[in-house]
């Protein structure tokens, strides 16, 4: 896919297959909600979760988005790179918000309702943006003769 389609593909999707290593070296792969905030793929997640402790020991992270239910129609990004995690109780309201607005389809999102559901949490959680190191994606809607 081109970098138009990548962006689309990362902009109107939901979930979030988010791998990190843990301790013992083995992948530990969980789906979460995102969004892409300031061009890059970003979450948030409770500053206690295991993906979290994983990024603090190793920053090294991949994501992937997929769709399709047919081989003719599957298509993905994939994105390796290192996490740049922040606690900044700002940011985190600020994912939470894009997320839900997201996540419900809007064109803009009230920042006071997010905050009445969420900001109770915004001292627990932990942002995570990706910083690209490679980018990999697919489109089998683009085979022709398989």
């Amino acid at each position: 896919m081109g970098e138009t389609e990548i962006a689309e593909m990362l902009a109107t999707s939901h979930h979030l297959q988010v791998a990190t290593l843990g301790r013992d070296g083995f992948p530990h792969l969980t789906t979460l909600w995102f969004c892409v905030l300031d061009g890059l793929v970003t979450f948030r997640s409770f500053t206690k979760s295991q993906r979290i402790v994983n990024l603090l020991r190793d920053d090294r992270i991949t994501v992937s988005v997929e769709e399709g239910d047919d081989y003719a129609e599957l298509r993905g990004v994939m994105v390796k790179g290192r996490a740049r995690l922040s606690a900044d109780p700002d940011l985190v309201m600020r994912v939470y918000a894009e997320v839900t607005r997201k996540r419900q389809e809007l064109a803009t999102i009230d920042h006071a309702a997010v905050e009445a559901m969420f900001g109770r949490f915004k001292t627990k959680n932990t942002v995570v943006s990706v910083d690209p190191v490679e980018v990999i994606s697919w489109d089998h809607r683009k085979l022709t003769g398989y």
